[in-house]
């Protein structure tokens, strides 16, 4: 498995951006498919946005497709998430999680989030 630490989160107004960061050790960072997912209490986590492996296949849940990137740069064992035009909605506790990618494996490894508020 490997380690994630979440950073980034923060209050922010409605309109506005913040970058999310997930650092990952102890495992081979460039060999995972990544994820970011969100949960607000009493509602159910979602899944927000993946990115392969070498980082050139994307998706993004429709309630954020135009507004959130992910991204990852493997030198450094990094992965991101910019938000932009950020809605009161968007308010959660974000996690990022690691999937092995073998028949299976699913998200195996989870950080333990970081919060993002977003005022009105």
């Amino acid at each position: 498995q490997v380690q994630l630490v979440e950073s980034g989160g923060g209050l922010v107004q409605a309109g506005g951006s913040l970058r999310l960061s997930c650092a990952a050790s102890g495992s081979t960072f460039s060999s995972y498919i990544m994820a970011w997912f969100r949960q607000t209490p009493g509602k159910e986590r979602e899944l927000i946005a993946t990115i392969s492996a070498r980082g050139d296949d994307t998706y993004y849940a429709d309630s954020v497709k135009g507004r959130f990137t992910i991204s990852r740069d493997n030198a450094k064992n990094t992965m991101y998430l910019q938000m932009n035009s950020l809605k009161p909605e968007d308010t959660a506790r974000y996690y990022c999680a690691a999937d092995p990618g073998y028949s299976g494996s699913g998200y195996d490894s989870w950080g333990r989030g970081t919060q993002v508020t977003v005022s009105s």
